[in-house]
């Protein structure tokens, strides 16, 4: 064979074998790896050699155990799993907007509605609600604003078997091993009769009933308060609410104390000071010029009580000095909206308040990856920031003031695009 012809066959094989690399590339995600079919056979083998085994040494019974895996197949709908034999998910950078404005969370017409319905429910659980103040010391108002941003005052569809999720997450998820003590923990609710396996329904995260708690905190904080001998939180109000209320009462509530105050603060006081951490005596914050933003004054037996400054967006946004309640409900979901949510939803039903007066600014649009490389540049520089996860918790917001400060800019504390060319 000539040279000439040689390198031509050269070419054609080396542009065969591209072609078929690139249709590699576009084959169905399945067909590179193990079947579906064959995942679902790995899975009911762990469910009988590797679950059943530490399940029984945990005290569920055989018949618990089968009659909650009845026809229990894998969920391949869920988010974050990474199936055996399959490609492994490639790591997205961090590249989406995470920080436009936290206006449109607390959308003023859901609020609205939410807090029409919490008033009527105030009024049709009254005496359940004070029963519960009287034992937990929780107000009804906060437990209703829970209730209700969780799952709607229980009118949230939970149409997810919680085994299910729960057996394919401790299969095939990201965090396996968490999901395998909550998938043992919920054969334990199920060994203990308070509801039956059909009942047994929650999130697609595996949060079961109306308060949304994972299996774990049901078994810690769940009760059973209409007396009924079950602890019921799919289908009984008082025992959802009761619940909730000891969740919060377990996490450190202080009873006679609400959450916090929105106010205006000075522009001599610097918003660098914020934090749990940085707790001070709410007739100290007073005594620097901080003033409820209602113009009325702090209540004379919370002036001697902590109290902590707040400016989830910084400068452009609404401020507050809150009590540590306010922690206490981020416990249910450790967000500073969450918890500013929580509590602007539970003075309306308490007495018809609005929407904080404070104008959330048209803060961040930030890429994450460019924040968390702001936190890598101000740890490098000594700064606390909490952690270089690209998002903008107290401790970053904080050390971009005190940065903001020390290079003698006024403090906003908060990431915006400017600083990326002056932070390195």
């Amino acid at each position: 064979m000539s040279r000439k012809r040689q390198r031509g066959v050269s070419q054609v094989r080396h542009l065969l074998s591209l072609l078929f690399i690139v249709l590699l590339t576009l084959l169905p995600f399945p067909a590179l790896a193990a079947s579906k079919a064959d995942v679902e056979a790995q899975f009911q083998t762990w469910v009988q050699q590797n679950l059943w085994p530490e399940a029984k040494k945990d005290g569920i019974s055989e018949k618990t155990f089968k009659a909650a895996f009845s026809g229990v197949m894998l969920n391949w709908d869920l988010p974050d799993l990474v199936p055996p034999g399959f490609p492994k998910p490639k790591e997205q950078p961090q590249t989406q907007a995470e920080f436009s404005s936290p206006a449109p969370y607390f959308n003023e017409a859901r609020l609205q509605k939410l807090a029409a319905t919490g008033r009527s429910f105030a009024s049709q659980y009254g005496p359940t609600l004070k029963r519960i103040e009287k034992v937990y010391g929780v107000p009804g108002p906060i437990v209703l604003a829970i209730w209700g941003r969780e799952t709607g005052f229980g009118a949230a569809k939970l149409p997810n078997s919680a085994i299910q999720v729960l057996a394919t997450k401790a299969f095939m998820s990201t965090r396996k091993e968490m999901f395998r003590t909550e998938l043992i923990a919920a054969l334990g609710i199920l060994e203990h009769g308070d509801v039956t396996p059909d009942q047994f329904l929650g999130s697609v995260a595996g949060a079961l009933g109306q308060p949304q708690f994972m299996p774990t905190s049901y078994l810690k904080y769940a009760v059973d308060f209409d007396g009924d001998g079950h602890r019921n939180i799919w289908n009984s109000v008082p025992d959802t609410l009761a619940s909730i209320a000891n969740y919060l009462v377990q996490k450190g509530w202080q009873r006679g104390r609400g959450w916090g105050y929105e106010v205006t603060i000075p522009e001599s006081v610097s918003c660098a000071q914020e934090g749990p951490d940085l707790v001070k005596p709410i007739s100290q914050w007073s005594s620097l010029g901080i003033a409820r933003i209602s113009g009325k004054a702090f209540p004379s037996d919370e002036l001697r009580a902590d109290g902590m400054m707040l400016v989830p967006a910084g400068r452009d946004g609404p401020e507050f000095i809150v009590t540590p309640n306010f922690y206490v409900i981020k416990e249910y979901n450790n967000s500073d909206l969450y918890g500013l949510y929580i509590g602007n939803l539970a003075d309306r039903i308490a007495n018809g308040s609005g929407a904080f007066k404070g104008q959330w600014g048209d803060v961040g649009k930030m890429l994450r990856s460019d924040v968390a490389g702001m936190q890598v540049t101000l740890e490098r520089k000594g700064y606390d920031v909490g952690g270089t996860d690209g998002l903008p918790g107290y401790k970053t917001r904080r050390s971009i003031g005190q940065w903001q400060e020390k290079s003698g800019r006024k403090p906003t504390c908060y990431p915006d695009s400017s600083m990326l060319g002056l932070l390195k």
